[in-house]
């Protein structure tokens, strides 16, 4: 034990080695961009001090508010399902079973996530302020035993991360402190090292660091049920006197990491923040020199004869200044006119701000807001120009992050038995499903096919005026219903196929009906003349033969 202890620590040196570089560029963009986050190597902060002495300007925290807010509503909105699980087997997409039991698995994934104790939401919020400011964002998914499961947004200074040969993340130390207190709440008073254990006695709250450990299971042994059986180990180690805690392990791994973008040969990532850093600093810089210059203009510095006649002269309103006027009536005080022009100071930072929110995607969510009164194609297009600029950023973080979170939360709810039982087609098909993404971000992606059928309407209507048999070609149903996916309509608000049919049945035996209502007056009034013409044929004298 006392081997693989050092192992670790040395595992843990290592990487706080290779990611001493990124520190100081992470306390830069904290100090300027997310102040309340300044927890790295290096600070100087301690709980409740005043973080906004470096910050001029709050173009670039606002952005990062705004960042966040528009990462959530376009992956992970609360307001509706973003996402639902389907199979990949053709022949099970219309199995009535298959397609229930995936519904009431998602069902039961979003009301355990959105439990208010699995703390979800909020956490995520975090996590995207992470992504925004530092690139790169870290969950911590837990699992609770008779609860279900717990989310926790890890603040980068406390993580440590490796890829494997894939380029994903498969390891992460996490050094973290914890006071005596606690340490003895978790692991108990008599598993802790001989000074935390006198510290726990006489200072509870004194604070000691941790590491968790958490990497694949390089002695998995297949078949058994503890730690050693799991695919991943997990190991917490005393950093005061290199003592092993505990020992454990996962069946999935309980770290969702993702990253904003990467660059060649870098683990950690880049973020919007780090791109407009220059112009953040530059900002900061501007707003202080036009604080100045206004502040000279408002209240600019006074010009005096260096004659000692107004050796006590007051600028208070109200004050008498002797000897400020000449014989002539003449003022011998004149402001400093220093020429200073602060709209142009005003010009530039304006500039600056708004490369500031293009990093952070501002104006790119302002597109519809701007244009309210658009048509519904021009909307569509605007949908669609969004969607491919959000693709490639945002499409990671389902692949990163979401994509790992989910497969985690279906691992621990299978163990917990809070699953229903999967049908025998889908077991004889592996059991395996997919992930399917249904959020505003991927239905954003998909106006481009909305766009398509609104655009050929619009072709083809004018040769329909010529021959009207061109519209034919189209299915006005399908394409109604279609539009109605792309547009995100709520299923509950649109018909069945079946009820629709029904509808047409009724329709066409009400339109029967009242054929034959309107017929009745003509077949009455011809079986009247009829029988009048018969009577009239009866009446007539019939001629006698020769």
């Amino acid at each position: 034990m006392d081997s693989l202890v050092g192992d670790i620590i040395r595992e843990h040196e290592q990487m706080v080695g290779m990611r001493g570089v990124w520190e100081e560029h992470w306390r830069e963009i904290a100090e300027r961009v997310l102040p309340r986050q300044d927890w790295f190597e290096g600070s100087t902060k301690t709980p409740g001090d005043k973080r906004t002495e470096k910050l001029f300007d709050a173009t670039a925290a606002l952005g990062l508010e705004r960042f966040a807010a528009a990462m959530e509503s376009m992956l992970t909105p609360r307001t509706m399902r973003w996402h639902k699980l389907a199979v990949s087997i053709p022949e099970l997409e219309d199995n009535l079973q298959v397609q229930s039991y995936l519904d009431q698995v998602t069902d039961i994934l979003f009301k355990v996530r959105y439990n208010p104790r699995a703390n979800f939401a909020s956490q995520a919020h975090e996590n995207y302020m992470s992504l925004g400011a530092f690139g790169t964002g870290a969950m911590f998914i837990d699992e609770i035993p008779g609860t279900g499961m717990r989310y926790k947004s890890i603040h980068l200074s406390e993580v440590y991360i490796s890829e494997n040969h894939a380029g994903q993340i498969d390891k992460i130390h996490r050094k973290f402190p914890m006071t005596a207190r606690q340490a003895a709440q978790k692991w108990g008073y008599d598993n802790l090292p001989e000074k935390m254990r006198t510290a726990a006695e006489k200072e509870p709250e004194r604070s000691f660091d941790f590491i968790h450990c958490v990497k694949p299971n390089p002695e998995m042994k297949a078949g058994r049920r503890d730690y050693q059986g799991m695919p991943f180990a997990s190991y917490y180690i005393s950093v005061e006197g290199n003592q092993m805690m505990s020992v454990g392990g996962y069946q999935s791994f309980p770290y969702a990491v993702s990253r904003y973008v990467t660059a060649p040969k870098e683990i950690y990532g880049r973020s919007p923040a780090m791109t407009v850093l220059p112009d953040i600093k530059m900002i900061n810089e501007m707003s202080k020199t036009v604080l100045r210059a206004a502040h000279k203009v408002v209240d600019p510095p006074l010009l005096l004869q260096e004659d000692g006649v107004l050796q006590a002269f007051s600028t208070r309103p109200g004050s008498l200044n002797y000897g400020g006027v000449d014989d002539q009536g003449r003022q011998v005080v004149q402001p400093l006119q220093t020429g200073a022009r602060v709209d142009i100071g005003m010009d530039m930072m304006e500039q600056r701000r708004k490369v500031i929110n293009d990093a952070f995607l501002i104006t790119l969510f302002q597109i519809l807001v701007e244009s309210p009164n658009m048509t519904a194609t021009e909307a569509m297009l605007r949908a669609q120009e969004k969607g491919a600029l959000l693709a490639p950023t945002m499409g990671r973080q389902q692949s990163e992050m979401l994509g790992p979170m989910i497969e985690r939360e279906l691992d621990i709810l299978s163990r917990a038995g809070m699953l229903p039982p999967m049908p025998e087609a889908l077991i004889e098909a592996g059991g395996e499903v997919e992930i399917e993404y249904v959020s505003p971000l991927n239905r954003a992606q998909r106006a481009e096919e909305g766009v398509a059928i609104l655009r050929t309407l619009e072709a083809v209507t004018p040769l329909a005026q010529i021959d009207p048999s061109v519209m034919m070609i189209f299915k006005p149903t399908e394409i109604a219903r279609e539009l109605s996916e792309i547009n995100g309509v709520p299923a509950k608000i649109l018909r069945s196929e079946e009820e629709v049919e029904a509808m047409k049945m009724e329709q066409q035996q009400e339109m029967q009906a009242q054929q034959l209502l309107q017929a009745a007056p003509i077949a009455a009034s011809s079986a009247k003349t009829l029988a009048e013409a018969s009577a009239v044929a009866g009446s007539v004298p019939q001629s006698l033969p020769i």
